[in-house]
């Protein structure tokens, strides 16, 4: 089977400081993969690198067989891969109903095709809120606002960057079930993530970074039960 997206020896910088250190691993088509790691990993900079927000010093990014390093955000974008960054990032003047609408896209062929309604079904809050400007809402109502909007880009794979940072238990319970969600329409997510519970209710698979390397990849049931590597790599 041919991996959906491909990382290979990635490295990136931020001024001098070496972020990424050779980052490989890969995705295939419909699953949910964990990357995980402690605060200042690179977690956030290999989704970055992948966006072509980061340019990368080195390595290939390659989605759906084609080389993606070195293109612009919205070209890449607009082949298929959605992103979702950690500080949600709403258009705080707009609507629900105007986030959603400026960033849809035409529909595209092997992923699922969003309307506002389709979203309002996963996300019944936001249906109830349609006319509500994003400065006016809560965090979490944020963070869906966030999802849905990058949604109706119609991505084949969608980068969610820390989804459970900060939100309340039952919101978070809320977004496992909406990362559950999404792989059931044939979606490929890729989320960072810190918090091994959740990540263990989402994820087919975890890849776990340390000061820009990748130290583990298996499925989750592995890496719950490595003890040693939870403890050096995950624990605070």
């Amino acid at each position: 089977m041919t991996s959906m997206l491909e990382i290979t020896a990635l490295d990136a910088f931020y001024g001098r400081a070496h972020i990424l250190q050779g980052v490989t691993f890969a995705m295939n088509r419909g699953e949910v993969l964990a990357l995980m790691g402690r605060n200042g990993a690179g977690k956030s900079t290999t989704m970055k690198a992948i966006m072509g927000l980061v340019a990368p010093a080195g390595g290939t990014v390659t989605f759906e067989g084609q080389r993606v390093d070195g293109r612009e955000p919205f070209e890449i974008a607009r082949l298929g891969i959605g992103y979702v960054p950690e500080d949600r990032r709403v258009f705080s003047e707009l609507t629900v109903m105007e986030n959603l609408s400026v960033a849809q896209r035409p529909a595209r062929p092997d992923a699922p095709h969003w309307t506002p309604e389709r979203l309002f079904a996963l996300f019944p809050n936001l249906g109830r809120m349609r006319d509500r400007p994003g400065g006016a809402m809560s965090g979490g109502e944020q963070q869906m606002l966030t999802i849905a909007r990058t949604l109706m880009g119609n991505p084949r794979l969608v980068l969610l960057d820390e989804p459970s940072e900060g939100l309340a238990p039952v919101i978070i319970e809320d977004m496992a079930k909406t990362i559950l969600a999404l792989k059931s329409e044939g979606l490929t997510v890729l989320i960072s993530e810190q918090n091994l519970h959740f990540a263990g209710n989402v994820a087919d698979r975890a890849a776990i970074i340390e000061k820009g390397v990748i130290r583990f990849t298996g499925t989750m049931d592995e890496l719950k039960g490595n003890e040693a590597v939870r403890a050096q790599y995950l624990s605070v």
